[in-house]
């Protein structure tokens, strides 16, 4: 995975949910304890953290700092703020070399950099809709993409399916639902 997958899932929370910033933010997003709005400002602030670590290469922590949205902002500003986080991501993945290691729980590559980009947008995303109740799952071919690289453990299946499931949003046959999960960015060879 790499900075256009990033892209791609940003376009696609923009997509789904710009229509609907006039709607009431302030309702939980799905089953998390966050609003909606605060469910968006989380997404931002992961894909700072990750530009950060990419930037920074800290080998045993996060860098000491958080993304701070007004609590004024509206949800198109809010949007707006992940827009912006989004882009520092994507360009700290297109400068970065497929060697450098940054933590991430352990060495994480730039590829489980992208990874966790794209599922936080997707999984936080698929929350708000949730609570502003409109119909719509994460595009399987991204979801496809997140399961190989954090979830290799997955079971077969309907990519967007499995990947609710893997993180406890979702039932999948044959299997009980998930109470606690993790999935496995950091890397200590330098495959990916």
């Amino acid at each position: 995975m790499d900075q256009r997958d990033v892209d791609a899932a940003v376009a696609e929370m923009l997509q789904v949910l710009s229509p609907h910033t006039a709607e009431d933010w302030t309702v939980p997003a799905g089953p998390l304890e966050w609003t909606c709005w605060q469910t968006a400002a989380h997404i931002g602030h992961d894909l700072l953290a990750y530009a950060g670590q990419l930037a920074a290469q800290p080998a045993d922590a996060y860098l000491p700092f958080d993304l701070n949205v007004r609590p004024t902002a509206s949800p198109a500003e809010v949007l707006q703020a992940i827009t912006a986080c989004g882009g520092l991501l994507s360009s700290a993945l297109a400068a970065a070399s497929p060697t450098l290691r940054a933590w991430h729980w352990g060495p994480c590559d730039p590829e489980g950099f992208a990874a966790m980009g794209v599922a936080e947008t997707l999984l936080h995303t698929h929350d708000i809709t949730r609570g502003l109740s409109v119909d719509w799952l994460p595009p399987a071919p991204l979801s496809a993409a997140v399961l190989n690289r954090l979830f290799p453990a997955a079971p077969p299946g309907d990519p967007t399916q499995v990947l609710l499931w893997c993180t406890g949003r979702g039932e999948l046959d044959g299997f009980p639902r998930q109470t606690s999960w993790r999935w496995e960015a950091a890397r200590s060879d330098s495959s990916s």
